[in-house]
This record gives C-alpha cells, sequence and structure tokens, in this order.
C-alpha cells in the first residue's frame, strides 16, 4: 500500500466517526466515534511513520502510546457511562446534561 492510500484510510476512519460523534445522542456511540476519529489519526501517524522515518522507532513508539492512552481513556469513559446509567439509568448526552462543567 502506498502513503495516499493509508491517508486515505484514515481520512475515512475520521470522517466516520466524525459523523457517528455529531448525529449520535447515545453516550456510547458519541465515545465509538470519538474512538473511530483517535483510530484515523493514528492511522495516519504510523504510516507517516513508515513512509517517511522507518529506521527509526519513534513512530512506533508514539504510536503504542497513542493506542494504550486511547484505551485508558475509553476504559475510564465507559466506566463512566456504567456508573451514569446504573444511578439514574440514562444513556443519551441530554439526560446526562447536569455533568457539564
Amino acid at each position: 500500500m502506498t502513503l495516499e492510500a493509508f491517508l486515505l484510510l484514515a481520512a475515512a476512519l475520521f470522517a466516520v466517526g466524525l459523523y457517528g460523534a455529531l448525529s449520535q445522542q447515545s453516550i456510547v456511540m458519541l465515545m465509538m466515534g470519538l474512538e473511530l476519529m483517535i483510530n484515523g489519526l493514528i492511522v495516519a501517524g504510523g504510516a507517516f511513520w513508515y513512509f517517511l522515518a522507518p529506521g527509526t522507532a519513534d513512530g512506533q513508539v508514539l504510536v503504542l502510546v497513542a493506542v494504550t492512552v486511547m484505551a485508558l481513556e475509553m476504559a475510564m469513559g465507559f466506566a463512566v457511562v456504567t456508573a451514569i446509567f446504573r444511578a439514574r439509568e440514562v444513556d443519551m448526552t441530554d439526560d446526562a446534561g447536569d455533568l457539564s462543567g
């Protein structure tokens, strides 16, 4: 695959994630959209590393750190969503508006 193909894949993932994040009101679906957007960025970062500087391990470390941070973020987010759902049986963003700032 070429760099352009990876970047096209990354753009497609980001676009689908952006559509999912903006069009859904369920908190879980919103988080899945954010996950897709982050995955698009990771694919683009990994592709740039592979095609522009494959001799160094900097890109691999950056992708590994990004995936780890994303996994932690999603685990914490799903834990918060589960706690909100158990406490108030709310899974829509409009019903959980009192959590903002």
